[in-house]
């Protein structure tokens, strides 16, 4: 019994961090700010290539 007491325990502290860490994302737009900047360096890199694009 003890087992399951402290298993629960662990999967509520581990889903209270989750809900915590998604509600920090969500109130500051991080993902928004995450992914423009990904997408700034994605496209750094690919407009360093030349198109290879042959008819």
């Amino acid at each position: 019994m003890g087992k399951l007491i402290k298993f629960i325990g662990g999967l509520l502290k581990i889903s209270c961090i989750a809900t915590f860490i998604l509600f920090i994302v969500y109130f500051f737009n991080l993902d928004q700010k995450i992914l423009g900047w990904a997408y700034v360096q994605v496209n750094k890199i690919f407009d360093r290539k030349k198109a290879d694009i042959k008819f």
